[in-house]
């Protein structure tokens, strides 16, 4: 196992020292020629009559790596508050005449989608004109989230050859339980309460009751905004809405004949009407490249600090994943130092805390807890608004703000906890490996995947997952002013979209980041007025400094671009191996505050 291991980083660490070569190659060409000013592309311009082309093709991420690496490997891609503050300016300038977005291809969340709504549907009040395309709405997959971005714009088109494939939301999980059973490993883990699914991939061979009802119950409410919203967009029946998804996949002609796709063209067409549209002169600019190049929007309120807590909540420095960057972590070092930073410093009148994470650490949870309550106790105001998801532990970290906002379809809650380890001894014994050793210490081997607990060690296991379910409902009880009643029938390891957990006192209010702002705003005292936002914390690394052109995608050396994004996703394609093969979670860590593993992004 470990020869497979060390084999598997040798492989990765291989290809993150080929991208840093070729990178370094790049900037000490760079350096030695003094040239890199003539490789650097001219400022961006906005056209007296632009339209806005937004392509979703690499998807959207929440906030950029400082990892150099990552950086370059993402390119142009844009960054969802830059996305809905640029359609906000663009709804506000008179050059921009309208927007055009290609969809169809690229990973998005149902929050992130529902936030881009928001965005595209206030720039739809300023009157101008807004169309999606799409060579189809699923190419062998599943395109329902991405025609629900698209049900926002006016006007929808459809390649004649594509698919409308809406068929729905579903999720698939693999139980590993008898696979582990014929390999002689026994998974030792315990759980807090019966909905917390975290670990059921290793100790079940399907879904048990309680979790199908609860995760049944999640995708309900999704599959019910999501039918909901697509009816209202298009002035249709939310019964049709969903008979249609029923029904799915359909070819193109008949998308347009139950009239949720405007029109049936190819992208030459699109062109052509926009130009029709907006007159023969006009630019095509994208969004990316918009966000940019706009005037600042007006910023007369108060200072706001935005902090991101983004992946797995971990007890260390953040380290952005590794060398390329491809896995950022929510740690507990960099988030609480900068809340409290932003506590103390006179200039910052509140704080927004931007979560997306499924949980992690329980103690690292605790650290950034831990900031957010003094934040409280010292009456500056913190808004926490989720993303994505913002679960188990990433809801434990959230439960003292002031305020709580969340997307509808966000994922929240999972309120339960899960500690254990994976017991590899049968395994040895079928592959003739005797381990060995010696200890100092009755307990020394407490967390070694080598033995079982023994019963005493066991029923310590026990105790702490009671101390630790204590806390955590203890904490929300406190946090949100919730009765422990009302708190137990939330909690139990259930998950919530963000509208079910709002009727259930977990949420205060349904929004994307710039609702969170606006409630910073108001809590500061400047209601209605558009905070200025500092990010925290602010950059630090020379290294970025020094390639800021290269890593932000201005020099125009797409090649190379290429190649560093080639060797990174091959990278990324050892690392699910690599985290499969490593100890069990809570293994050595402690008691894990995380959600289970929920549907990819269609």
């Amino acid at each position: 196992m470990r020869l497979i291991m060390f084999i598997l980083k040798c492989v990765v660490g291989l290809l993150a020292s080929l991208g840093f070569l070729i990178v370094a190659a790049v900037v000490a060409l760079a350096v030695w020629a003094d040239g890199a000013k003539r490789w650097v592309a001219a400022e961006p311009e906005i056209a007296d009559r632009s339209v806005l082309s937004l392509d979703l093709s690499d998807g959207l991420v929440e906030a950029r790596s400082d990892n150099p690496f990552a950086q370059l490997s993402l390119g142009h891609v844009l960054t969802l508050r830059e996305a809905v503050e640029a359609l906000e300016a663009a709804g506000e300038d008179p050059r921009v005449q309208g927007l055009v977005a290609r969809l169809g291809i690229g990973e998005l969340g149902i929050a992130q989608v529902q936030e881009l709504r928001q965005a595209i549907g206030e720039f739809r009040e300023t009157g101008k004109f807004t169309i999606a395309f799409a060579e189809s709405f699923g190419e062998g997959g599943n395109g329902t989230l991405h025609y629900y971005l698209a049900s926002a714009f006016g006007e929808v088109w459809l390649q004649p050859s594509g698919g409308f494939d809406v068929t729905g939301l579903a999720l698939e999980t693999p139980f590993l339980r008898e696979a582990l059973d014929k390999l002689g490993i026994v998974p030792r883990l315990g759980q807090r309460e019966e909905y917390k699914g975290a670990m059921n991939t290793f100790t079940d061979r399907e879904l048990p009751a309680p979790q199908r009802e609860n995760l049944q119950q999640l995708l309900d409410s999704w599959l019910g905004q999501v039918a909901r919203d697509i009816a209202a967009a298009r002035g249709g029946d939310e019964g049709a809405v969903r008979a249609a998804i029923d029904s799915a996949p359909h070819p193109a002609a008949a998308a347009l004949d139950s009239g949720l796709v405007d029109r049936l063209g190819y992208w030459d067409e699109v062109s052509d009407a926009v130009t029709a549209e907006a007159g023969d002169d006009v630019e095509f600019l994208a969004l990316a490249t918009y966000a940019k190049a706009h005037d600042p929007l007006p910023t007369p309120g108060p200072t706001v600090a935005l902090i991101y807590g983004l992946g797995p909540v971990v007890l260390a420095s953040s380290d952005d994943g590794g060398v390329f960057g491809d896995g950022g972590v929510m740690a507990s070092d960099a988030v609480s130092e900068a809340i409290a930073t932003a506590v103390e410093d006179p200039e910052i009148d509140a704080i927004v805390l931007r979560i997306d994470s499924p949980g992690g650490s329980y103690v690292a949870s605790d650290v950034i807890w831990r900031e957010v309550q003094l934040a409280r106790e010292a009456d500056k105001p913190l808004i926490v608004s989720m993303s994505n998801m913002a679960a188990s532990g990433g809801y434990f970290v959230a439960a003292p703000a002031h305020k709580i906002v969340a997307l509808p379809g966000t994922v929240t809650g999972s309120i339960g906890v899960v500690s254990g380890k994976l017991v590899f001894t049968g395994l040895w014994d079928k592959l003739g490996i005797n381990w060995d050793g010696v200890e100092a210490g009755a307990a020394a081997r407490y967390w070694s995947m080598n033995r079982d607990f023994s019963p005493e060690e066991w029923a310590r296991l026990q105790d702490s997952l009671d101390r630790v379910y204590a806390d955590f409902t203890g904490k929300v009880a406190d946090g949100r002013s919730m009765a422990p009643a009302d708190v137990a029938a939330a909690a139990k390891g259930q998950v919530w979209t963000g509208e079910d957990a709002r009727e259930l006192g977990l949420v205060d209010e349904l929004g994307g980041l710039k609702a969170a702002l606006a409630l910073a705003a108001e809590a500061a005292g400047q209601p209605g007025e558009r905070p200025q936002v500092k990010v925290l914390p602010e950059p630090r690394d020379p290294f970025k400094a020094l390639l800021e052109d290269l890593l932000a995608g201005q020099i125009q050396m797409a090649r190379l671009r290429g190649l560093v994004q080639d060797l990174t996703r091959l990278a990324a394609t050892f690392r699910p191996l690599m985290d499969a093969m490593e100890p069990g979670p809570g293994s050595s860590e402690g008691p894990q505050l995380r959600a289970p593993e929920l549907p990819p992004r269609p």
